[in-house]
Protein backbone atom coordinates (compact mmCIF):
# COMPACT_ATOMS: atom_id res chain seq x y z
CA UNK A 1 0.00 0.00 0.00
CA UNK A 2 0.75 3.62 -0.55
CA UNK A 3 1.68 5.81 2.46
CA UNK A 4 -0.23 8.26 3.36
CA UNK A 5 0.93 11.93 2.36
CA UNK A 6 2.53 13.14 5.58
CA UNK A 7 4.89 10.28 5.66
CA UNK A 8 5.91 10.66 2.01
CA UNK A 9 9.02 11.80 0.55
CA UNK A 10 9.19 14.65 -1.89
CA UNK A 11 10.56 11.82 -4.27
CA UNK A 12 7.78 10.01 -3.39
CA UNK A 13 5.43 12.95 -3.81
CA UNK A 14 6.59 13.67 -7.65
CA UNK A 15 6.10 9.57 -8.35
CA UNK A 16 2.59 10.29 -6.74
CA UNK A 17 2.01 13.41 -9.05
CA UNK A 18 3.40 11.32 -12.22
CA UNK A 19 0.96 8.62 -11.08
CA UNK A 20 -2.34 10.75 -11.07
CA UNK A 21 -1.62 12.59 -14.55
CA UNK A 22 -0.86 8.83 -15.83
CA UNK A 23 -4.16 7.93 -14.89
CA UNK A 24 -6.01 11.53 -16.07
CA UNK A 25 -4.64 11.09 -19.09
CA UNK A 26 -5.64 7.80 -20.00
CA UNK A 27 -9.19 8.34 -18.62
CA UNK A 28 -9.66 11.49 -20.78
CA UNK A 29 -8.30 9.75 -23.52
CA UNK A 30 -10.86 7.34 -23.27
CA UNK A 31 -13.87 9.91 -22.60
CA UNK A 32 -12.76 12.09 -25.10
CA UNK A 33 -14.21 10.80 -28.48
CA UNK A 34 -17.12 9.36 -26.32
CA UNK A 35 -17.86 13.01 -25.63
CA UNK A 36 -17.27 14.30 -29.13
CA UNK A 37 -19.53 12.09 -30.34
CA UNK A 38 -22.17 12.85 -27.72
CA UNK A 39 -21.52 15.90 -28.52
CA UNK A 40 -22.46 15.82 -32.37
CA UNK A 41 -24.81 13.98 -32.45
CA UNK A 42 -26.75 16.39 -30.15
CA UNK A 43 -26.04 18.64 -32.82
CA UNK A 44 -26.77 16.84 -35.65
CA UNK A 45 -29.99 15.92 -33.45
CA UNK A 46 -30.81 19.57 -33.36
CA UNK A 47 -29.80 20.14 -36.55
CA UNK A 48 -32.43 17.55 -38.50
CA UNK A 49 -35.11 18.79 -35.63
CA UNK A 50 -34.71 22.39 -37.04
CA UNK A 51 -34.81 21.28 -40.62
CA UNK A 52 -37.87 18.73 -40.25
CA UNK A 53 -39.46 21.46 -38.67
CA UNK A 54 -38.88 23.58 -41.31
CA UNK A 55 -39.94 21.13 -43.75
CA UNK A 56 -42.73 19.91 -42.29
CA UNK A 57 -43.90 23.84 -41.60
CA UNK A 58 -43.79 23.98 -45.67
CA UNK A 59 -44.47 20.66 -46.89
CA UNK A 60 -46.72 18.62 -44.61
CA UNK A 61 -48.75 20.15 -41.36
CA UNK A 62 -51.99 21.61 -41.61
CA UNK A 63 -52.40 24.47 -43.28
CA UNK A 64 -54.11 25.64 -40.24
CA UNK A 65 -54.44 23.71 -36.80
CA UNK A 66 -57.12 25.74 -35.50
CA UNK A 67 -59.65 26.11 -38.22
CA UNK A 68 -62.26 23.52 -37.97
CA UNK A 69 -64.39 25.61 -41.31
CA UNK A 70 -66.18 22.60 -42.91
CA UNK A 71 -64.75 22.76 -46.82
CA UNK A 72 -66.51 20.33 -49.58
CA UNK A 73 -64.08 18.89 -51.48
CA UNK A 74 -65.30 16.89 -54.56
CA UNK A 75 -63.73 13.74 -56.32
CA UNK A 76 -65.03 13.54 -60.25
CA UNK A 77 -64.76 10.20 -61.80
CA UNK A 78 -61.40 9.32 -63.64
CA UNK A 79 -59.83 12.29 -62.08
CA UNK A 80 -55.97 11.00 -61.14
CA UNK A 81 -53.50 11.65 -57.91
CA UNK A 82 -52.39 14.44 -59.52
CA UNK A 83 -55.38 16.03 -60.28
CA UNK A 84 -56.62 15.44 -56.72
CA UNK A 85 -53.51 17.26 -55.62
CA UNK A 86 -53.94 20.10 -57.27
CA UNK A 87 -57.17 20.74 -56.59
CA UNK A 88 -56.34 20.10 -52.48
CA UNK A 89 -53.63 22.77 -52.81
CA UNK A 90 -55.90 24.95 -54.70
CA UNK A 91 -58.08 25.12 -52.21
CA UNK A 92 -55.63 25.55 -49.83
CA UNK A 93 -56.13 21.74 -47.95
CA UNK A 94 -52.73 20.49 -48.07
CA UNK A 95 -49.27 23.16 -48.15
CA UNK A 96 -47.85 20.99 -51.01
CA UNK A 97 -49.46 18.70 -54.04
CA UNK A 98 -46.23 17.29 -54.71
CA UNK A 99 -45.49 16.12 -51.40
CA UNK A 100 -48.95 14.96 -51.29
CA UNK A 101 -48.98 13.14 -54.41
CA UNK A 102 -45.38 11.33 -53.73
CA UNK A 103 -47.20 10.75 -50.08
CA UNK A 104 -50.33 8.94 -51.28
CA UNK A 105 -48.05 7.65 -53.56
CA UNK A 106 -46.00 5.65 -50.95
CA UNK A 107 -48.57 4.53 -48.88
CA UNK A 108 -50.40 2.99 -51.55
CA UNK A 109 -53.16 5.09 -51.59
CA UNK A 110 -53.12 6.38 -54.89
CA UNK A 111 -55.34 3.49 -56.77
CA UNK A 112 -57.88 3.60 -53.57
CA UNK A 113 -58.74 7.39 -54.00
CA UNK A 114 -62.47 7.15 -53.99
CA UNK A 115 -64.79 9.77 -56.36
CA UNK A 116 -67.04 11.05 -54.10
CA UNK A 117 -68.38 14.24 -52.03
CA UNK A 118 -65.92 14.87 -49.16
CA UNK A 119 -65.97 17.34 -45.77
CA UNK A 120 -62.74 18.44 -44.83
CA UNK A 121 -61.01 20.67 -42.73
CA UNK A 122 -57.41 23.24 -42.95
CA UNK A 123 -57.18 21.46 -39.59
CA UNK A 124 -56.54 18.00 -41.05
CA UNK A 125 -52.97 16.61 -41.91
CA UNK A 126 -51.99 15.31 -45.25
CA UNK A 127 -52.82 11.75 -43.19
CA UNK A 128 -55.91 12.06 -42.16
CA UNK A 129 -57.19 13.52 -45.84
CA UNK A 130 -55.86 10.69 -47.69
CA UNK A 131 -57.09 8.23 -45.16
CA UNK A 132 -60.53 9.81 -45.58
CA UNK A 133 -60.73 9.66 -49.33
CA UNK A 134 -59.28 6.72 -49.66
CA UNK A 135 -62.19 5.03 -47.29
CA UNK A 136 -64.76 6.69 -49.67
CA UNK A 137 -67.15 7.69 -46.59
CA UNK A 138 -67.81 10.85 -49.06
CA UNK A 139 -70.80 11.03 -50.25
CA UNK A 140 -70.97 9.05 -53.46
CA UNK A 141 -71.23 11.06 -56.95
CA UNK A 142 -71.22 7.88 -59.15
CA UNK A 143 -71.89 4.51 -58.68
CA UNK A 144 -72.26 1.13 -60.80
CA UNK A 145 -75.11 -0.92 -62.28
CA UNK A 146 -74.96 -3.94 -63.82
CA UNK A 147 -77.21 -5.48 -66.60
CA UNK A 148 -77.06 -9.12 -66.59
CA UNK A 149 -77.09 -10.56 -70.60
CA UNK A 150 -80.83 -11.97 -70.50
CA UNK A 151 -82.65 -9.54 -68.78
CA UNK A 152 -85.94 -8.11 -70.56
CA UNK A 153 -86.48 -4.26 -70.29
CA UNK A 154 -88.90 -5.27 -67.84
CA UNK A 155 -86.03 -7.12 -65.34
CA UNK A 156 -83.55 -3.90 -65.58
CA UNK A 157 -86.33 -1.50 -64.89
CA UNK A 158 -87.13 -3.56 -61.52
CA UNK A 159 -83.31 -3.81 -60.88
CA UNK A 160 -83.06 -0.06 -61.59
CA UNK A 161 -85.78 0.77 -58.96
CA UNK A 162 -84.80 -1.91 -56.27
CA UNK A 163 -81.05 -0.65 -56.32
CA UNK A 164 -83.03 3.56 -55.72
CA UNK A 165 -81.25 4.26 -59.32
CA UNK A 166 -84.56 5.34 -60.60
CA UNK A 167 -87.26 6.68 -59.00
CA UNK A 168 -90.37 5.91 -61.40
CA UNK A 169 -90.74 2.50 -63.28
CA UNK A 170 -93.32 3.99 -65.48
CA UNK A 171 -91.33 6.44 -66.42
CA UNK A 172 -89.01 4.15 -67.59
CA UNK A 173 -90.61 1.42 -69.12
CA UNK A 174 -92.40 4.17 -71.39
CA UNK A 175 -89.71 5.49 -72.73
CA UNK A 176 -88.59 2.23 -73.58
CA UNK A 177 -91.65 1.35 -75.03
CA UNK A 178 -91.52 4.65 -77.50
CA UNK A 179 -88.09 4.78 -78.06
CA UNK A 180 -88.79 8.36 -78.70
CA UNK A 181 -86.01 10.81 -77.83
CA UNK A 182 -83.25 8.16 -78.84
CA UNK A 183 -83.20 8.49 -82.70
CA UNK A 184 -79.83 10.14 -82.98
CA UNK A 185 -78.33 6.42 -82.41
CA UNK A 186 -78.75 4.92 -85.89
CA UNK A 187 -79.90 1.48 -84.65
CA UNK A 188 -82.43 2.77 -82.69
CA UNK A 189 -83.43 5.37 -85.88
CA UNK A 190 -83.94 1.75 -88.06
CA UNK A 191 -86.32 0.70 -85.73
CA UNK A 192 -88.54 3.67 -85.73
CA UNK A 193 -87.89 3.56 -89.77
CA UNK A 194 -89.06 -0.07 -89.83
CA UNK A 195 -92.70 1.03 -88.47
CA UNK A 196 -92.80 -1.77 -85.99
CA UNK A 197 -92.80 0.24 -83.13
CA UNK A 198 -96.85 -0.55 -82.40
CA UNK A 199 -96.42 -4.07 -82.71
CA UNK A 200 -93.03 -4.47 -80.41
CA UNK A 201 -93.63 -4.82 -76.55
CA UNK A 202 -90.53 -2.10 -76.03
CA UNK A 203 -89.14 -0.35 -78.87
CA UNK A 204 -85.61 -0.32 -77.33
CA UNK A 205 -85.58 -4.02 -76.02
CA UNK A 206 -82.49 -5.66 -76.98
CA UNK A 207 -80.63 -2.70 -77.13
CA UNK A 208 -79.85 -1.94 -73.50
CA UNK A 209 -76.81 -3.75 -73.61
CA UNK A 210 -75.57 -5.69 -71.07
CA UNK A 211 -72.78 -4.91 -69.01
CA UNK A 212 -71.08 -3.09 -65.44
CA UNK A 213 -71.89 0.54 -66.00
CA UNK A 214 -70.33 3.83 -63.90
CA UNK A 215 -73.37 6.67 -63.78
CA UNK A 216 -73.51 9.66 -61.60
CA UNK A 217 -75.99 8.87 -58.53
CA UNK A 218 -78.37 12.14 -60.25
CA UNK A 219 -78.31 10.77 -63.50
CA UNK A 220 -81.53 10.99 -65.30
CA UNK A 221 -83.26 8.11 -66.41
CA UNK A 222 -83.27 9.24 -70.23
CA UNK A 223 -79.09 9.63 -69.60
CA UNK A 224 -78.86 6.05 -67.89
CA UNK A 225 -80.65 5.26 -71.19
CA UNK A 226 -78.30 6.36 -73.34
CA UNK A 227 -75.69 5.07 -71.59
CA UNK A 228 -77.01 1.26 -71.92
CA UNK A 229 -77.27 2.70 -75.75
CA UNK A 230 -74.13 3.28 -76.42
CA UNK A 231 -72.47 0.23 -75.01
CA UNK A 232 -74.83 -1.71 -78.27
CA UNK A 233 -72.69 0.24 -80.58
CA UNK A 234 -69.90 -0.98 -79.00
CA UNK A 235 -70.62 -4.46 -78.93
CA UNK A 236 -71.91 -4.27 -82.64
CA UNK A 237 -68.56 -3.54 -83.82
CA UNK A 238 -67.71 -2.61 -87.80
CA UNK A 239 -67.18 -6.09 -88.83
CA UNK A 240 -70.53 -7.27 -87.72
CA UNK A 241 -72.45 -5.15 -90.09
CA UNK A 242 -70.54 -6.52 -93.25
CA UNK A 243 -71.43 -9.96 -91.96
CA UNK A 244 -74.56 -9.54 -90.85
CA UNK A 245 -75.44 -8.08 -94.72
CA UNK A 246 -73.40 -11.26 -95.86
CA UNK A 247 -76.07 -12.98 -94.00
CA UNK A 248 -78.63 -10.66 -95.74
CA UNK A 249 -79.68 -9.63 -92.44
CA UNK A 250 -80.31 -5.96 -90.34
CA UNK A 251 -79.00 -5.22 -87.16
CA UNK A 252 -82.30 -5.38 -85.30
CA UNK A 253 -82.53 -9.26 -86.89
CA UNK A 254 -78.91 -10.50 -85.46
CA UNK A 255 -80.30 -8.84 -81.87
CA UNK A 256 -83.70 -10.09 -82.24
CA UNK A 257 -82.21 -13.74 -83.46
CA UNK A 258 -79.26 -13.39 -80.44
CA UNK A 259 -81.86 -12.36 -77.58
CA UNK A 260 -83.76 -15.84 -78.79
CA UNK A 261 -80.31 -18.08 -79.09
CA UNK A 262 -79.45 -15.62 -75.25
CA UNK A 263 -82.69 -17.03 -73.71
CA UNK A 264 -82.58 -20.90 -75.55
CA UNK A 265 -79.45 -22.26 -74.27
CA UNK A 266 -76.18 -21.90 -72.19
CA UNK A 267 -73.08 -19.98 -73.57
CA UNK A 268 -71.43 -23.17 -75.06
CA UNK A 269 -74.39 -24.25 -77.25
CA UNK A 270 -74.93 -21.02 -78.56
CA UNK A 271 -73.39 -21.62 -82.12
CA UNK A 272 -74.93 -24.81 -82.29
CA UNK A 273 -78.56 -23.46 -81.32
CA UNK A 274 -77.85 -20.29 -83.62
CA UNK A 275 -77.19 -22.87 -86.36
CA UNK A 276 -80.64 -25.06 -85.95
CA UNK A 277 -82.42 -21.55 -86.34
CA UNK A 278 -80.29 -20.55 -89.09
CA UNK A 279 -81.17 -23.90 -90.50
CA UNK A 280 -85.23 -23.54 -90.37
CA UNK A 281 -84.78 -19.65 -91.18
CA UNK A 282 -82.77 -20.98 -94.62
CA UNK A 283 -86.08 -23.67 -94.89
CA UNK A 284 -88.89 -21.21 -94.59
CA UNK A 285 -89.33 -23.13 -91.63
CA UNK A 286 -91.71 -21.66 -88.55
CA UNK A 287 -89.07 -21.14 -85.21
CA UNK A 288 -91.03 -22.66 -82.86
CA UNK A 289 -89.29 -21.41 -79.98
CA UNK A 290 -90.78 -21.75 -76.51
CA UNK A 291 -88.63 -18.35 -75.53
CA UNK A 292 -90.41 -15.73 -77.42
CA UNK A 293 -93.75 -17.22 -76.24
CA UNK A 294 -93.12 -16.93 -72.92
CA UNK A 295 -91.77 -13.14 -73.39
CA UNK A 296 -95.44 -11.89 -74.24
CA UNK A 297 -96.91 -14.27 -71.52
CA UNK A 298 -94.36 -14.21 -68.64
CA UNK A 299 -94.94 -17.49 -68.17
CA UNK A 300 -91.71 -19.46 -66.39
CA UNK A 301 -92.80 -22.63 -67.16
CA UNK A 302 -90.62 -25.35 -69.36
CA UNK A 303 -93.70 -27.39 -70.18
CA UNK A 304 -96.36 -25.41 -72.56
CA UNK A 305 -99.50 -25.53 -72.82
CA UNK A 306 -101.26 -25.77 -76.07
CA UNK A 307 -103.15 -22.17 -75.14
CA UNK A 308 -99.76 -20.91 -74.47
CA UNK A 309 -98.24 -21.65 -77.98
CA UNK A 310 -101.64 -20.74 -79.27
CA UNK A 311 -101.29 -17.12 -78.08
CA UNK A 312 -101.90 -14.21 -80.60
CA UNK A 313 -98.82 -12.11 -80.82
CA UNK A 314 -96.22 -11.27 -83.60
CA UNK A 315 -93.33 -12.78 -80.66
CA UNK A 316 -94.81 -16.10 -81.17
CA UNK A 317 -92.72 -18.24 -83.52
CA UNK A 318 -95.19 -20.86 -83.37
CA UNK A 319 -97.78 -19.15 -85.09
CA UNK A 320 -95.63 -17.16 -87.42
CA UNK A 321 -92.96 -17.28 -89.78
CA UNK A 322 -89.25 -16.38 -89.35
CA UNK A 323 -88.25 -14.06 -86.53
CA UNK A 324 -90.37 -12.08 -83.97
CA UNK A 325 -91.44 -8.72 -84.60
CA UNK A 326 -88.31 -7.88 -82.72
CA UNK A 327 -85.69 -8.95 -79.55
CA UNK A 328 -86.88 -10.75 -76.32
CA UNK A 329 -84.26 -9.75 -74.07
CA UNK A 330 -80.71 -7.79 -73.71
CA UNK A 331 -78.23 -10.51 -75.57
CA UNK A 332 -74.74 -10.63 -74.23
CA UNK A 333 -71.80 -10.18 -76.86
CA UNK A 334 -71.11 -13.84 -77.04
CA UNK A 335 -74.91 -14.38 -78.33
CA UNK A 336 -74.93 -11.46 -81.05
CA UNK A 337 -71.33 -13.80 -81.97
CA UNK A 338 -73.14 -16.95 -82.19
CA UNK A 339 -76.04 -15.56 -84.36
CA UNK A 340 -73.25 -13.97 -87.12
CA UNK A 341 -71.36 -17.03 -86.87
CA UNK A 342 -73.39 -20.03 -86.41
CA UNK A 343 -71.50 -23.36 -86.31
CA UNK A 344 -70.89 -24.01 -89.96
CA UNK A 345 -70.51 -28.38 -89.18
CA UNK A 346 -73.75 -28.22 -87.38
CA UNK A 347 -76.11 -26.61 -89.98
CA UNK A 348 -74.22 -29.07 -92.76
CA UNK A 349 -75.44 -32.13 -90.74
CA UNK A 350 -78.69 -31.01 -90.94
CA UNK A 351 -79.54 -30.44 -87.01
CA UNK A 352 -83.67 -29.16 -86.78
CA UNK A 353 -84.36 -29.37 -83.43
CA UNK A 354 -83.45 -29.14 -80.11
CA UNK A 355 -85.38 -29.35 -76.47
CA UNK A 356 -83.75 -29.34 -72.97
CA UNK A 357 -82.56 -32.36 -71.59
CA UNK A 358 -81.69 -31.35 -68.10
CA UNK A 359 -83.43 -28.58 -66.91
CA UNK A 360 -81.39 -27.88 -64.00
CA UNK A 361 -77.99 -27.68 -66.26
CA UNK A 362 -79.82 -26.47 -68.99
CA UNK A 363 -78.12 -29.43 -71.55
CA UNK A 364 -79.95 -29.67 -74.51
CA UNK A 365 -80.65 -32.88 -76.93
CA UNK A 366 -80.43 -32.23 -80.63
CA UNK A 367 -81.92 -33.33 -83.55
CA UNK A 368 -82.22 -33.59 -87.22
CA UNK A 369 -85.63 -35.17 -87.77
CA UNK A 370 -89.00 -34.46 -86.64
CA UNK A 371 -89.66 -38.28 -85.62
CA UNK A 372 -86.14 -38.07 -83.38
CA UNK A 373 -87.28 -34.56 -81.70
CA UNK A 374 -90.87 -36.02 -80.94
CA UNK A 375 -89.33 -39.11 -79.72
CA UNK A 376 -86.83 -36.53 -77.11
CA UNK A 377 -90.02 -34.89 -76.45
CA UNK A 378 -91.63 -37.81 -74.69
CA UNK A 379 -88.66 -38.85 -72.55
CA UNK A 380 -87.69 -35.37 -71.22
CA UNK A 381 -91.07 -33.83 -70.88
CA UNK A 382 -91.90 -35.59 -67.58
CA UNK A 383 -88.43 -33.54 -66.29
CA UNK A 384 -89.60 -30.72 -67.66
CA UNK A 385 -93.15 -31.18 -65.42
CA UNK A 386 -91.38 -32.33 -62.51
CA UNK A 387 -88.90 -29.20 -62.56
CA UNK A 388 -92.09 -26.70 -62.73
CA UNK A 389 -93.62 -28.19 -59.69
CA UNK A 390 -90.96 -28.44 -58.00
CA UNK A 391 -89.79 -24.68 -58.47
CA UNK A 392 -93.45 -23.61 -58.32
CA UNK A 393 -93.07 -21.74 -61.88
CA UNK A 394 -96.18 -20.09 -62.80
Amino acid sequence: MRKRHQNYSPEELIEEREYGLYWYSWLWTILRPVLIFACSALLLVGLISFAWGQFSAVMIDPVDPQDQTPITFEIQSGDSLTRVANNLQGMNLVRNRTFFKYYADFMGFSQKIQAGSYTLNRGMTIAQIADQLTRGDGKPIVRTITVIPGWTIEGIADYLLNEKVIQDRAAFLEMCRTGEGFSDYYYVSDVMATGSVPRRKYALEGYLAPDTYEIYTDAKVEDIIKKLLSQTGAVFKEGYQARAQELNMSMDEVLTLASIIEKEAKTADFARVSGIFHNRLKQNMRLGSDVTVKYVTGTTRMALGSSDLAVDSPYNTYLHQGLPVGPICAPSPAAVQAALYPDEGFMADGYLYFCSKDPDTGELYFSKTLEEHEQAVRVYAPLWEAYDKRTNAQ
